[in-house]
């Protein structure tokens, strides 16, 4: 059965005893990585915020107002990199969290998918190689203006707070999608979750249908990812063959994003 197929249920918080006693269980430590948290992981935010805060400060204008010694920046452009700088916390964190998987668990960072202009944050595989998990990290504001900014699923949309946030729900369907054509595999093998810092989600878990995917992307609290992931089917367990083959598919078909294909 494909890991897309069912999540385990939305109780407990944190990583919990059950997934702090499965890891215990397991020899070998953490999770296989390709590149360690903070190094590859959150790497094209981190380039892309540089690049928008260079360009903000770019153009004649500006630089004749710097001549004059006013300083002047395009502030949409430093606004954008600041949701960039945001986004490579959040990437940073994730993997952080990922490198306390049981052993078994295979990880990687920062991919470029050929042919698309997206990149995906995580993918892991869990022993058993029944799919993929594929992620997307976000770091949402906690609060604004004094008033707290809640993850909930409001007339089927999801919001933060006020915003909605539901357009960033189905670009990643649409992403996942891409991610499992260039892999060459059905797109039920992949499992679309997104990890939400800062914003308290509801419940800790939302479950959203979105149309176009015709699954649902799951909506996870940071703190719920590691008993989320450990408590799936097939989530403990030696390593399979199949666990093997699709990692080797990923090296093979989502190079590193930045690095050469």
């Amino acid at each position: 059965m494909a890991v897309a197929a069912v999540l385990p249920g939305r109780g407990g918080s944190g990583a919990g005893p059950r997934a702090g006693r499965a890891a215990a269980r397991c020899s070998g430590g953490l999770a296989g990585t390709d590149g360690g948290p903070g190094v590859t992981a959150g790497g094209s935010t981190s380039r892309e915020a540089a690049r928008l805060r260079a360009a903000a400060r770019r153009g004649w204008w500006r630089t004749v107002l710097r001549w004059c010694g006013v300083h002047s920046v395009d502030r949409r452009l430093e606004a954008a990199a600041v949701r960039q700088e945001q986004g490579s916390l959040g990437e940073q964190w994730t993997a952080e969290l990922l490198t306390r998987l049981p052993a078994g668990w295979q990880v990687f960072h920062d991919l470029a998918v050929p042919g698309r202009r997206f990149n995906v944050d995580h993918v892991a595989i869990p022993p058993s190689g029944d799919g993929l998990v594929v992620l997307d990290s976000k770091k949402w504001r906690k609060s604004w203006e004094g008033r707290p900014c809640p993850t909930v699923l409001l007339r089927g949309r999801v919001h933060c707070g006020r915003q909605d946030r539901h357009e960033q729900v189905e670009k990643f369907a649409g992403y996942v999608s891409g991610t499992a054509a260039a892999l060459g595999v059905p797109a039920g093998m992949l499992l679309p979750v997104i990890v939400v810092h800062g914003s308290p989600v509801a419940g800790g878990r939302l479950d959203v249908p979105v149309p176009a995917w015709e699954r649902m992307v799951h909506v996870l609290a940071a703190d719920r990812l590691l008993a989320t992931l450990v408590g799936m089917p097939g989530g403990m367990g030696p390593v399979q063959p199949r666990a093997v083959d699709l990692a080797a598919r990923v090296r093979r078909t989502l190079p590193r994003y930045g690095s050469a294909a």
